[in-house]
């Protein structure tokens, strides 16, 4: 019991140390992910269509 109460006393320590993200860096980090995903997605979208494209004028 008193490695647990040991190991309770040092998380709740190491969490006071913990630096979390401000609403601001969280919406930021959120949009640039939608947007890089965004971006992605186009391209493999045009990259299908492409290839869809091209194959079908081949068969």
């Amino acid at each position: 019991m008193d490695k647990f109460l040991e190991y309770f006393h040092h998380s709740k320590l190491e969490l006071q140390k913990v630096i979390f993200p401000t609403k601001d860096q969280v919406k930021n980090a959120y949009i640039a992910v939608f947007i890089v995903v965004l971006i992605v997605s186009l391209f493999l979208a045009l990259i299908d269509a492409t290839m869809s494209f091209t194959l079908s004028h081949i068969m």
